[in-house]
């Protein structure tokens, strides 16, 4: 028998208009906005001087190792580090996310802490792209541009996309110097 043919008895449904009588439809909830977090602002101010003071730095590319030992490089491209802290740049303008980027990096030195995670997204396609040269996010273009800040770099020894299970190609891991 299918189940539009059940047969329901009476007594069932007697049942059932006295269980649900008092029972009132909710008014339809507004949409929530998700405000973006507030970031605490720097707590005190960095010299990049007394944090580095070697041979000038150069860029870096992501995936880049240097100034590393080969066991630290291994581990922190594998994603073994443990994310001390994350920053998810979604819904970001390009002005919030640079404010954002530089407070969390200088924040997480600050901390002493050694590995974060900044989530950039991975960006969409849009119609006008060519299919030789699509156009990523653009917060996904910028980021690994302000870590490289004069800013930031100081405090960076290197920048890797990270595991898939951390974001992937959307997501950078982050090794910051150790603060001494």
């Amino acid at each position: 028998m299918k189940k539009s043919q059940l047969k329901i008895s009476e007594e069932d449904l007697s049942l059932w208009h006295d269980t649900t009588k008092d029972v009132q439809t909710l008014p339809k909830a507004d949409e929530i906005e998700h405000p973006l977090p507030e970031l605490p602002p720097i707590r005190n101010s960095i010299d990049n001087t007394s944090v580095y003071h070697g041979n000038p730095l150069k860029d870096l590319a992501i995936g880049q190792i240097a100034d590393i030992d080969r066991n630290t490089a291994t581990k922190f491209k594998r994603g073994e580090f443990k994310i001390e802290r994350r920053l998810d740049l979604h819904g970001y303008t390009e002005d919030e996310a640079w404010e954002a980027v530089t407070n969390f990096i200088k924040n997480a030195y600050i901390d002493s802490l050694r590995c974060v995670l900044i989530v950039t997204g991975k960006g969409r396609p849009h119609p006008e792209d060519e299919e030789i040269m699509p156009r990523r996010g653009i917060l996904k273009e910028k980021v690994p541009q302000w870590l490289n800040s004069r800013e930031l770099r100081p405090l960076i020894l290197s920048i890797s996309y990270s595991q898939i299970k951390d974001g992937g190609d959307g997501a950078l891991y982050v090794l910051l110097r150790r603060k001494r």
